[in-house]
């Protein structure tokens, strides 16, 4: 009897507290509209928050209630900007890619250091340390504050204890950007191909004096480029990426090579003999000199001096020089 009752009583129990439940959640419902849970599902749901809002499901919301683009899914690029477009109703350009670019180069081969650091390997616990153990101050740390901070695995630490950015894995959230206490990372255009590797801030011979391969103000790159997308802002140079062409002139000539050139080997120019009219512009405008002619005569391009920056292709007024196939 006693089993009976308890088992009685439990049952009774039971029934109370779901009754009590159902109530509960009938009273306390929040209806979500369904667009809100197609466009949350089809979300990355990182939650990097790289499109200004605090997660996932806070842009799938907004989305739906047209606070947000469709495009605003900056981890999610061109195939989660479709997916959402497609069930919006609506028609969107997924966002031109960014990525991550650590702008140093200043690892444990090329940078000196000011005092052994041996203390908790993580940059920001690094820096707490009379701003770090690096005679350049405004140099890299190596720690990986930045991968460790990045959702998608797209950052290494090289041996030379720089941080490597995969492109095909970085979706430009920013989150290396926000960590990183020396702020060398920036977010470019994967489009932009050109990058000054150096934020010291520094006169030249004292860059010189603390690293091997950072920027000493020469301003050489400023006057060799052909289109003035070379800028100095506190005695470092910059590219202006809304005027780069990605020719790799800049690169060539720095002297301390602390311009990086990502474009692969360039195919060379190649002088159409047929229709070259001798102007010369070519041999004026090649930085390399790399057209081999006289004036009046025809011009050809000898091919171990040319770089294939396509500046000759762009300047010549007979476009009778174009890259060779």
């Amino acid at each position: 009897m006693p089993l009976v009752e308890a088992a009685i009583s439990l049952g009774a129990f039971g029934l109370l507290f779901g009754a009590g439940l159902s109530l509960a959640s009938k009273k306390f419902y929040v209806w979500v509209d369904p667009k809100e849970v197609e466009v949350d599902e089809a979300l990355p749901g990182v939650n990097c928050g790289a499109c200004g809002l605090p997660g996932c499901s806070a842009f799938a919301h907004a989305v739906v209630a047209g606070k947000a683009e469709v495009n605003g899914c900056i981890a999610g690029g061109s195939t989660v900007t479709d997916s959402l477009a497609l069930i919006m109703g609506v028609s969107a350009d997924a966002r031109e890619k960014m990525i991550a670019k650590p702008m140093c180069s200043g690892g444990l081969l090329n940078a000196k250091e000011r005092f052994a650091y041996d203390g908790i390997e993580h940059c920001k616990a690094a820096i707490l340390v009379a701003n770090g153990f690096k005679t350049c101050t405004y140099g890299c740390l190596g720690f990986g504050s930045c991968k460790i901070a990045c959702p998608f695995n797209a950052i290494e630490i090289d041996e030379n204890h720089i941080p490597v950015v995969h492109p095909e894995r970085c979706t430009g959230c920013g989150k290396c950007v926000e960590v990183c206490p020396k702020n060398i990372m920036e977010m470019v255009s994967d489009k932009s191909k050109v990058h000054v590797l150096c934020r010291s801030q520094d006169k030249g011979k004292a860059v010189k004096a603390k690293c091997a391969i950072g920027c000493i103000g020469c301003k050489i790159c400023e006057k060799k480029c052909p289109y003035d997308a070379i800028i100095f802002e506190n005695s470092i140079a910059r590219v202006d990426y809304t005027k780069c062409r990605n020719c790799g002139v800049c690169a060539a000539k720095c002297p301390p090579k602390v311009i990086l050139d990502m474009v692969p080997p360039r195919t060379h120019a190649y002088v159409n003999a047929a229709k070259c009219t001798g102007c010369g512009v070519c041999a004026q405008v090649c930085e390399f000199k790399a057209p081999l002619g006289e004036e009046g005569k025809k011009y050809t391009i000898q091919e171990e001096k040319c770089h294939g920056c396509g500046v000759c292709i762009e300047k010549c007024p007979e476009k009778t020089i174009s890259r060779k196939i």
